[in-house]
């Protein structure tokens, strides 16, 4: 028995990895990593089988943040040619959930640009909810920035079912991301949403000229929190923002970090999202061997993959759709 399936197995056994075990994992040598990969897969099965939850986003506001976030193309700082817009109208957001709910995406995210929402802009969040949840078979995730109790109950009535607040990176490196709110207004907010009974959804950006131990130290970080639900992200640059030009990435790199939030959350949905089609490349389906859950469609300001692509690389990977109804499903029986 190699060395990481050895630990794969004391993982499934309550194992809580070391720092240096866990910087192996993300130091792994590429001849290693199929290992790594199939260790991965023994957890991650363990949990959830072959099924893979599929996701996806509607923008319903675009740009006019005043937040100065270094990786976002909406923030104030970013000169980046985007489209900007207000809220979209409840019609508008509906209309979004019918596209989910024919793809046979499991959670619909609803987001948001700016650094939190207004009263009136939680209204029409919470009208749109209530409306999605008569009509669809939907989990309803909220991504709409920080938040004040009132509307964490109000969501929280509406049906929302989870709230993604990411922590983006390590509490030592934030200020070199952003510095019009602390790494303590993203827990604290994580924290709220916990306390009204909203299943937490909070992750990392990966590749923001970050080091192996600050990766180390985000999944910790989302293990101590106990968020249901981790999307790890891989920065796609964009120009116009601070980190224009930033390409540290590489594939091989790219699946141990996936590896890594798997054996230090065993029990988590760890997602693949922005930034998988460009940082993935080729080898975007090994993600799916320690991650079980992906975006489908396009991300906020970037396009993703077809979704016809995504669901033909599950069916080639054998991976069954965690969906709504096999019955409306258009694209399922691809040969």
């Amino acid at each position: 028995m190699g060395i990481w399936q050895s630990l794969a197995r004391d993982v499934l056994e309550g194992y809580e990895l070391t720092d240096k075990e866990a910087l192996g994992i993300l130091e792994c040598p590429d001849e290693d990593l199929l290992e790594l990969l199939h260790s991965s897969y023994q957890i991650r099965r363990h949990y959830y089988g072959n099924k893979v939850k599929l996701n996806m986003i509607i923008n319903t506001k675009s740009g006019l943040c005043p937040e100065n976030c270094g990786y976002c193309s909406q923030s104030s700082v970013s000169t980046a040619p985007i489209e900007k817009y207000r809220m979209m109208d409840k019609d508008e957001i509906i209309k979004g959930a019918n596209q989910a709910f024919q793809m046979n995406v499991g959670t619909y995210c609803i987001v948001a640009s700016g650094r939190g929402p207004s009263n009136k802009e939680v209204e029409q969040v919470v009208s749109a909810v209530k409306e999605i949840k008569d009509k669809y078979n939907l989990k309803v995730c909220a991504c709409l920035g920080l938040l004040k109790p009132e509307q964490a109950k109000a969501l929280k009535e509406a049906g929302v079912d989870r709230y993604n607040h990411n922590l983006n990176t390590s509490a030592d490196h934030h200020e070199s991301i952003t510095t019009s709110h602390t790494y303590e207004d993203r827990v604290n907010t994580v924290e709220l949403i916990k306390e009204h009974g909203i299943s937490p959804c909070s992750g990392v950006i990966i590749g923001m000229r970050e080091t192996i131990q600050d990766v180390v130290s985000m999944a910790r970080s989302l293990k101590a929190l106990d968020a249901d639900s981790i999307p790890v992200n891989f920065l796609h640059a964009i120009d116009g923002t601070p980190l224009e030009g930033t390409r540290e990435l590489n594939p091989r790199y790219c699946l141990k970090v996936l590896c890594l939030m798997r054996y230090i959350n065993p029990t988590k949905e760890i997602r693949i999202s922005g930034g998988r089609e460009v940082n993935l490349r080729s080898l975007q389906p090994l993600g799916l061997y320690p991650a079980n859950s992906i975006f489908v469609g396009d991300y906020l300001t970037t396009a993703g993959q077809e979704g016809t692509a995504d669901h033909q690389m599950l069916k080639d990977l054998g991976f069954e759709i965690d969906f709504v109804s096999q019955e409306t499903d258009p694209v399922f029986n691809l040969q």
